[in-house]
């Protein structure tokens, strides 16, 4: 990122921008303190791809990847690391399921940059259009939201092509791995995995809502939607409403959105994306075993059921730390911020949570941001790409807990 050859004359990156444009592709979040069409070169994008791809496919992926290639062994710690990696509940046929991963990634990835090559064409030469279509489908499919324009998307906002390859890229590569070959699998609702039958279900809930809200709070907003017409209405809702839980594009002005979008845009870039996938936040099966779990409570149950399936207290527990976890890293990142930068709470708020769900949409603060600002997204970023709990754990102590077990004693609470 640093190299002359990396940038356009006279827009070379310090180390910490550098740092943070890396940080961002590494952890396909797609905050960026520079325009990426207009700051790097090609050479430069294309470094950007290739961080987009290792970090949205997962470093274990492609290492075992590698490995396959040269023909050396897999081993079980290899495997073992690919199976925590991948959130897989067995090591059984973890190995082809990296082949399965790589053929499902070029496959969709190369039909996204042919249709949005196809369409591009009309208005650009065809080796930008085949560029232009190769660098959006990567960016979409591993929920990065990198654009080649200095507004995103905005000026096809009404464009039904543009709008649909983008966002089925990136519902794709959000609703994880071992859903799509689940469904490719079994082809049957019934036949399906309680993971993927949550994740599918809830994912097109929150999809369905956040659009609706999305269209109704920005209605008469004539800095983001107000002035277009009803059918361009209806796209740009529907494409902020779905792009907010996973990737970082836009079609409007999200520094211009009502604070009740923004409000709601920021809970969904908590919950994330699923659980293998290219996205970040909490993931919406952990979001939604908390509702479960409320309701359970509320309901005087004993257990946490969901299509005629119990859910352990052991996962129950872990959701509840992740989600913690989550909200902890949060408070301490936006805390810091309110320190380092001169903006509304609000933006500071809307950055943080952009960072730590790797969704990569920005109110407008990235590119203001002060030195030891930048560095605090950066961190975010991180934990946000590698999960709040492992972040935690890695901060805990290796000493093994103790065998001791004390005397019960009640505390008020609530």
């Amino acid at each position: 990122m640093m190299l002359p050859i990396s940038t356009e004359e006279g827009n070379g990156l310090g180390i910490i921008d550098a740092l943070f444009e890396a940080t961002s592709a590494v952890c396909v979040t797609g905050l960026a303190v520079v325009d990426t069409g207009t700051t790097f070169t090609v050479f430069g994008q294309i470094v950007l791809l290739f961080l987009i791809q290792i970090g949205g496919s997962g470093f274990m992926t492609l290492g075992i990847f590698m490995f396959i290639i040269l023909g050396k062994k897999i081993g079980i710690k290899e495997r073992l690391l690919l199976q925590d990696s991948l959130n897989l509940f067995t090591l059984s046929g973890v190995v082809k399921l990296v082949l399965k991963i790589i053929r499902i990634t070029l496959i969709v990835e190369i039909a996204g940059a042919i249709v949005l090559a196809v369409r591009w064409s009309h208005e650009m030469t065809w080796g930008k259009a085949a560029y232009y279509g190769v660098f959006h489908s990567i960016s979409a499919f591993n929920n990065a939201g990198f654009g080649l324009e200095p507004d995103n998307l905005s000026k096809w906002v009404g464009d039904p092509a543009i709008n649909l390859v983008i966002t089925f890229l990136f519902i794709i590569g959000g609703i994880g791995y071992t859903v799509i070959l689940d469904i490719w699998q079994k082809k049957s609702w019934r036949k399906l995995t309680l993971h993927s039958k949550v994740v599918l279900l809830f994912s097109l809930i929150l999809n369905i809502v956040a659009t609706f809200i999305i269209f109704a709070s920005e209605y008469h907003n004539s800095a983001t939607i107000g002035k277009l017409g009803l059918e361009d209405k209806v796209w740009a809702s529907y494409f902020q409403g779905v792009v907010t839980r996973t990737a970082g594009f836009n079609t409007i002005d999200i520094g211009h959105m009502t604070l009740p979008s923004q409000v709601f845009m920021m809970v969904l870039m908590f919950i994330g994306a699923s659980s293998g996938s290219t996205g970040g936040g909490i993931k919406v099966t952990t979001f939604v075993i908390i509702l479960l779990t409320l309701w359970t409570f509320l309901s005087n149950k004993g257990d946490v059921n969901i299509f005629k399936r119990r859910i352990s207290w052991q996962l129950v527990n872990k959701s509840l730390s992740i989600s913690v976890s989550a909200v902890i890293f949060i408070f301490i990142i936006f805390f810091l911020l309110t320190y380092t930068e001169h903006a509304n709470m609000e933006k500071i708020l809307f950055e943080t949570i952009s960072a730590f769900g790797t969704v990569g949409l920005s109110a407008g603060l990235t590119s203001d941001l002060s030195p030891a600002g930048r560095i605090l997204i950066t961190i975010m970023m991180f934990i946000g790409r590698i999960g709040p709990l492992t972040m935690a754990f890695a901060w805990m102590s290796k000493r093994n807990g103790t065998k001791i077990r004390y005397a019960e004693e009640k505390i008020l609470i609530g």
